[in-house]
């Protein structure tokens, strides 16, 4: 039997984080859950995901910084950016930019859609093919 995709979700808002586990885990997916980007850099040392979905927007450690931690410690491990950054916020644009530039492989506008943030998740799953979760592991 094959091991289903392990999703590590990072998400102050306990709606969108309970929302976006019932959808990942609907398609089949593994999810695992926290509230900021010190919980889930402990969760993915104690039990690695091989993708993980994180907003931009959180205290404590926001998703840039989250993001990059992430890059210096697990390198190869793919990351979907989920925020509720507009145009007209401020700033907005330029965080979503540099989520990119850190690494990001999708980046999605809350309220997004259920089938593109699946199909967003499997597409950066995908593009890690070649390097197995112990890869991605090391703290």
């Amino acid at each position: 039997m094959e091991r289903s995709l392990h999703v590590l979700v990072i998400d102050d808002d306990s709606d969108v984080r309970t929302t976006t586990q019932w959808l990942l885990q609907d398609a089949g997916f593994t999810v695992s859950v926290v509230a900021n980007g010190q919980q889930g850099l402990r969760l993915q040392r104690a039990r690695p995901a091989d993708v993980v979905v994180t907003d931009i927007y959180m205290p404590d450690k926001d998703g840039i910084e989250t993001i990059a931690e992430f890059r210096q410690r697990f390198p190869d491990l793919p990351i979907v950016v989920i925020s509720g950054a507009s145009a007209a916020s401020a700033g907005g644009n330029s965080h979503l930019f540099v989520a990119r530039e850190l690494g990001a492989h999708e980046v999605l506008r809350k309220p997004f859609d259920p089938e593109k943030l699946i199909e967003a998740v499997r597409t950066a799953a995908g593009s890690a093919v070649g390097s197995d979760a112990a890869s991605r592991a090391h703290p």
